[in-house]
């Protein structure tokens, strides 16, 4: 994906340039124009992206954030910059001034290594105090990737990114919730479950016995997680190499049909919507022709049965479990056109 590369190169020329860096006008040059350059805006069309935005704040006259990205004639993202060296945390209100201002939906907040994306989920036209998309450039994970590719000028959509923003947001609340009790485990947390398998007094001398139990429960519980999928995986490999061993002659019984590769190219001109082409891949088999995401068995995202006597296309659903659906010819596949863009969110939401 041409934004991930895009973005590991930033990452690594500030890794190569911050030292050198010392003002916060050389980390607006210098990291955050170009972060602004590769989301697919021209930082050099004053009517695309405009800096220095001036939003006038109740009789505060002349009040301006660094840069407005516009859409249509009107800010859709403002951003606000700080010296790569400072921390965010002082800031925030500054921005909740600009943004009720500004009458956008999306603020950032950033130092050229830190975003802070902002919106606005619990009053209209009113900033969260918290970011619902927060990251490190120098620390991506794919995830995270996806979602900033969203706000590409290409990919840009209110409705779908507001939509989104209330599970990231949220989803990261409630996961640094669970590392936290994880770390140090509450008095709620461990009488939770300590009144559920202890039939005597929760006295304090209980809960502080509990308290480490609860402790060692959960870690133990995701350790053994961890293994099981670990052996998983090792098993599956296992199992494929054997396979491959000692039986090279399946190779030569699977036959692509032209029929098959038609079927794919449909599947492909009601995806590429959501994805770059590039991402969707085919692997076909004895069984099914498969569709896959990034080339990856685990995460299918159609199947095609067309070389019994009736035709087939496999849905995936939310548990990746497949639902088959009877077809006259490929081009029928364009009516189960909704539930292949489904298929999509399951594994951006992962």
């Amino acid at each position: 994906m041409e934004i991930q590369t895009q973005l590991k190169a930033l990452s690594e020329k500030i890794g190569k340039l911050k030292d050198k860096i010392d003002t916060e006008e050389s980390t607006k040059h210098a990291f955050v124009l170009p972060f602004i350059g590769l989301l697919g805006y021209d930082t050099f069309n004053p009517t695309e992206v405009v800096p220095e935005f001036t939003a006038d704040i109740g009789l505060k006259k002349g009040e301006k954030v660094d840069y407005a990205i516009f859409q249509d004639g009107q800010p859709i993202i403002i951003i606000e910059c700080k010296n790569w060296k400072e921390k965010l945390d002082t800031h925030n209100s500054q921005l909740f001034r600009y943004f009720h201002a500004s009458k956008t939906r999306f603020a950032l907040l950033t130092n050229g290594i830190e975003y802070r994306f902002f919106t606005d989920l619990e009053a209209t036209n009113k900033m969260d105090q918290k970011p619902f998309l927060e990251f490190d450039i120098t620390k991506l994970k794919e995830g995270t990737v996806h979602e900033i590719a969203k706000f590409h000028k290409s990919n840009f959509d209110v409705a779908k990114i507001v939509n989104n923003a209330s599970a990231l947001k949220y989803t990261k609340e409630i996961k640094k919730l669970i590392t936290e009790e994880l770390q140090t485990p509450s008095y709620h947390f461990v009488k939770l479950f300590a009144g559920n398998v202890y039939s005597g007094r929760l006295t304090e001398k209980v809960m502080g016995e509990f308290t480490d139990l609860v402790g060692k429960a959960f870690t133990q519980t995701i350790s053994e997680k961890v293994n099981d999928r670990l052996n998983a995986a090792l098993n599956k490999e296992a199992e494929q190499q054997q396979e491959e061993t000692q039986e090279p002659e399946e190779v030569s019984k699977i036959e692509t049909t032209e029929e098959e590769l038609e079927g794919f190219r449909v599947v492909v001109a009601i995806l590429r919507r959501k994805l770059p082409v590039e991402r969707i891949m085919h692997r076909d088999t004895q069984s099914y022709f498969g569709i896959l995401l990034d080339d990856n068995n685990r995460k299918p995202l159609c199947r095609l049965h067309l070389n019994s006597g009736t035709k087939y296309i496999g849905i995936i659903d939310q548990n990746k479990d497949e639902t088959r659906h009877s077809i006259a010819s490929v081009d029928d596949i364009y009516k189960f056109e909704e539930y292949l863009l489904k298929t999509v969110d399951l594994y951006e939401n992962e």
